[in-house]
């Protein structure tokens, strides 16, 4: 059997395999909450991921359910805002009696749940990547994103690589935001980069050349911005108009081709860590991600009319995980908790998933892919 049959195979067996079954669903459905940012700012995050569950819970419903058992799933928009997603989150857990949650988009409604869902025993897995909403671990609390410190990390050593040893920071005033600007800081001592100014700016901003304009003058080598908003693309038109001809490195938060889009020209050489999503058809056929990377960009792409983003694979995750959990242990929320604790190897959209009491984030910097923009498009970087 060639090695693709075999991921296929195996990929079948951990993930759906009810994905052949034609039985109905019967008995008790279990229901599953969502916390998403479908509109506002941060709708570029919690569109995709609100379609992304969607998708997965009719074709899961479809097929049979789990063992049986519809996905009854409830969607609930929270803009981006941090007290709509307490409220959700009470409930949901109060009135809806979910047996998990899924979200928030941000790390900054996750962080405002974490403790609500940790009280309640009810399992969260967040889409957001701030390595804080796992660390220290909380027992019923998992994300899907590759952490901060880990992409920080992937951004320094290529910096190493290339030479560059003095930069400037930039980063906007949200929970992601500031958390990376946290780990950017911590790492660069023992990366050997020399951080020569860190600004932080306004999530809504929409110019940020003053800021750009200090950087400039402190004669840094490059910049790294740290955002989820629509800044990334702010950040690079402005350092053109500037003239600051030097390297723009952004997070993980940038694999959204729509922000290319926005900034155009002045997106071309930008470099970030991914995962492997945004280059699926071009991995080997080896790759153990690459039959379910190819498969959800195939079936979102061709139900929604519109590019998938790495976005969307947070939330693709997060319900993998969670059907995973749930075949393995049933619907009882302590017994699917120490089952997500126990899952090993399981390729998803970010990486390969391998859990423990200690990590709740199952990633390793290896999850993470270097990219570039080139054309228009994103590729992968080549040093």
């Amino acid at each position: 059997m060639s090695l693709k049959k075999v991921i296929i195979t195996l990929l079948c067996g951990l993930v759906m395999p009810f994905a052949f079954s034609c039985k109905k669903t019967g008995g008790d459905a279990i229901k599953v909450g969502a916390i998403l940012s479908q509109t506002g700012p941060a709708s570029f995050l919690g569109a995709p991921e609100a379609k992304t569950l969607q998708m997965m819970a009719d074709e899961i419903n479809s097929n049979g359910g789990i063992d049986g058992k519809a996905i009854d799933l409830i969607i609930k928009d929270s803009a981006g805002d941090p007290e709509k997603a307490i409220s959700f989150a009470k409930q949901l857990i109060e009135e809806e009696k979910v047996f998990a949650i899924l979200g928030p988009s941000t790390s900054g409604e996750s962080m405002k749940i974490k403790g609500i869902c940790e009280e309640a025993k009810t399992i969260l897995i967040s889409c957001a990547a701030a390595e804080v909403i796992v660390n220290p671990v909380a027992r019923y609390v998992f994300k899907t994103p590759q952490n901060d410190r880990l992409a920080a990390e992937r951004i320094y050593d290529v910096m190493k690589k290339k030479g560059i040893s003095r930069i400037g920071v930039v980063s906007s005033n949200d929970g992601f935001g500031l958390a990376g600007k946290e780990q950017l800081e911590k790492l660069a001592p023992s990366k050997g980069i020399t951080i020569a100014i860190s600004e932080v700016y306004d999530k809504k901003a929409t110019d940020l050349t003053g800021v750009l304009t200090k950087l400039k003058a402190r004669g840094v080598q490059a910049v790294i911005n740290w955002s989820i908003v629509p800044a990334q693309s702010i950040v690079a038109k402005n350092m053109k108009q500037l003239n600051m001809n030097i390297p723009l490195f952004q997070s993980h938060g940038f694999g959204n081709i729509k922000y290319v889009t926005e900034a155009g020209a002045a997106a071309e050489g930008i470099i970030f860590p991914a995962s492997r999503l945004l280059i699926a058809e071009s991995l080997p056929e080896d790759n153990p991600q690459k039959a379910v990377l190819v498969k959800y960009k195939k079936d979102y792409e061709s139900k929604f009319n519109e590019d998938v983003s790495t976005f969307g694979g947070h939330a693709y995750d997060a319900m993998l995980i969670l059907t995973e959990a749930v075949r393995k242990a049933g619907a009882d929320s302590e017994k699917a908790r120490e089952a997500i604790e126990n899952i090993k190897g399981l390729p998803g959209t970010g990486g390969v998933f391998n859990f423990s009491a200690e990590d709740h984030n199952g990633l390793d910097i290896n999850a993470f892919e270097m990219l570039t923009v080139k054309g228009g498009k994103f590729v992968k970087y080549e040093q």
